[in-house]
């Protein structure tokens, strides 16, 4: 594989602190992992702008999280196609890596018991919750990861989730295959290597993961169209060594968020040496998006962001009046479950709206 060509165009992202970018889990956050609400809080009013958004020149990123999984199942064939049909510019998902070396898409670390079936049909238990690490890409075909199970805390915050029995937790390259035929070759891919510090066991290394990722990547000849988000800047590290030189030419985008320590996760950088000012670790960082929780952003923070020359892409915005007011902020993007919402804020202020590529 050529390492080099293939991260070209590629865009990286990684978590400041922790963060997908991309939300929260389904399950309660690991030990070290900041909280996560899906609806996050508002920012102060009191900072809020009333100027109309210029999105730094570019049009407004509007990424579908996890397919669209206000609609349907996470990070699944079904959620993505359905992300599509809505109309997105990107389509945000997470990676994990088999046992056998196979990138699949799917967000925990290990089998998450609100949304897995075996194939008897019956959600699998605590024990039964391996890390896909340990598991085959064939096992893992053969699990139904398409309906919330019932009555779970996951279930009631997607109460309009459509399931789809039989959804499967799909390969990185069968998800790029369905996408590049829908969108004619010019959907967007946010992808998160899904891997912690505080538990490095349950992941492939950072250098094995990045390699594995380019080289699917590489594969469906995405790469111009592809950004890398990770919650540990080790997967930042190591995309850089394997890609090399190529690094220099590309753009970075960084997620943060307050509630947690960052040491582990920022590779011995500090927030303590830029003033406790994230636009300005990020930067300094050399990203040129910053994308931050929602509930950390107001108007000053992107003022000041957008000074040093960055996006602003916030996660994850499903509250219609949070989505108006990440739009009176100033925001050049949103990642949200709802993209619907999104795009109905979009329209009412007359703004440019996202290609949909429903599937015949």
């Amino acid at each position: 594989m050529n390492t080099a060509s293939s991260f070209a165009g590629i865009v990286l992202c990684v978590a400041g602190i922790v963060g997908s970018g991309c939300g929260s889990s389904q399950q309660p956050p690991r030990e070290g992992a900041p909280p996560r609400n899906d609806e996050q809080s508002s920012p102060s009013s009191s900072s809020s702008s009333s100027s109309a958004p210029s999105h730094r020149g570019r049009p407004f990123d509007l990424q579908g999280h996890r397919g669209a999984r206000g609609h349907a199942p996470e990070n699944t064939l079904e959620g993505f196609r359905r992300a599509l049909a809505i109309g997105v510019t990107t389509l945000e998902m997470d990676l994990a890596l088999t046992a056998d070396g196979v990138v699949v898409v799917h967000h925990d670390e290990a089998l998450n018991t609100d949304i897995t079936r075996g194939a008897d049909g019956r959600y699998i238990d605590a024990a039964a919750a391996a890390p896909l690490r340990q598991l085959s890409g064939d096992a893992l075909s053969e699990l139904d990861v398409g309906r919330i199970r019932p009555g779970t805390a996951y279930a009631m915050r997607f109460p309009d989730q459509v399931p789809v029995d039989g959804a499967r937790i799909p390969t990185l390259a069968a998800v790029f295959a369905l996408a590049e035929e829908l969108s004619g070759g010019t959907i967007r891919y946010n992808i998160e290597l899904k891997r912690s510090p505080t538990h490095p066991d349950r992941t492939a290394d950072p250098e094995t993961f990045a390699r594995a990722a380019l080289a699917a990547v590489d594969a469906a000849s995405v790469g111009d169209r592809v950004t890398f988000q990770s919650f540990d800047f080790a997967c930042l590290d190591a995309l850089r060594a394997v890609a090399g030189d190529a690094v220099d030419e590309r753009s970075l985008a960084c997620l943060t968020h307050t509630a947690d320590d960052p040491a582990l996760w920022l590779g011995g950088r500090s927030l303590a040496d830029h003033d406790g000012s994230w636009p300005a670790l990020v930067a300094a960082a050399h990203c040129d998006i910053w994308s931050p929780s929602f509930a950390d952003l107001d108007g000053p923070a992107v003022e000041e962001a957008h000074a040093l020359g960055l996006r602003v892409i916030p996660w994850t915005v499903n509250n219609p009046a949070q989505i108006a007011e990440a739009h009176a902020l100033g925001v050049d993007g949103l990642i949200s479950d709802y993209p619907d919402r999104v795009r109905a804020d979009l329209a009412a202020r007359g703004e440019e709206l996202p290609i949909a590529f429903p599937a015949d």
